[in-house]
């Protein structure tokens, strides 16, 4: 059974984590990831991700850009640091020579160009911070639609609460547990 999803992973393109970190891969405590990230696997030591950290869905990181070998011959490279406290949005892209600091977050869709800072909300292509977490947190402090656990999947969301949900969200964001 474990050979099968094995097998189904490559198909599917997930990244073997317990071969990166073979070659030199470093991944810190609690590390989620979503389906089909990529770590640079030919410059994977190159690479450190802190603990708590949180990759979504299709999360690039690059240690390596080839795009200067037809100038001067060489592809540059360079360290990628995620540091503890993170959370990176889908479809985010992280360039070579980048330091994410603690306690950030990445919107989705950006690219990641140049370091952000600690306790940074940020977002774009090219990524830049668009606030502190701080201001982050009290912006939706003052928020009022909440959804428990009941209300999820996992849970077994009743179709009574999907409607409901969808009745409440319409024009609004909400937040679930």
């Amino acid at each position: 059974m474990k050979i099968k999803k094995l097998f189904l992973d490559v198909l599917r393109g997930e990244p073997n984590i317990k071969k990166l970190k073979k070659r030199g891969l470093t991944i810190g405590n609690n590390f989620y990831y979503g389906k089909q990230c990529f770590f640079d696997d030919s410059h994977t030591f190159l690479i450190s991700i802190g603990n708590n950290v949180a990759l979504s869905t299709r999360v690039h990181i690059l240690a390596h850009d080839a795009s200067t070998k037809k100038v001067n011959g060489y592809t540059k490279i360079g360290l990628v640091k995620i540091e503890d406290n993170v959370f990176i949005g889908a479809n985010t892209t992280i360039l070579p020579g980048v330091t994410i600091g603690k306690n950030s977050i990445i919107g989705a869709g950006s690219v990641v160009t140049k370091n952000i800072p600690i306790d940074c909300v940020a977002a774009g292509n090219p990524c830049r911070p668009l606030m502190t977490l701080e201001e982050y947190k009290q912006k939706f402090s003052k928020a009022d639609l909440f959804f428990d656990e009941t209300y999820t999947i996992k849970m077994g969301v009743s179709k009574e609460k999907k409607q409901e949900m969808i009745e409440k969200l319409q024009g609004k964001i909400g937040f679930i547990k």
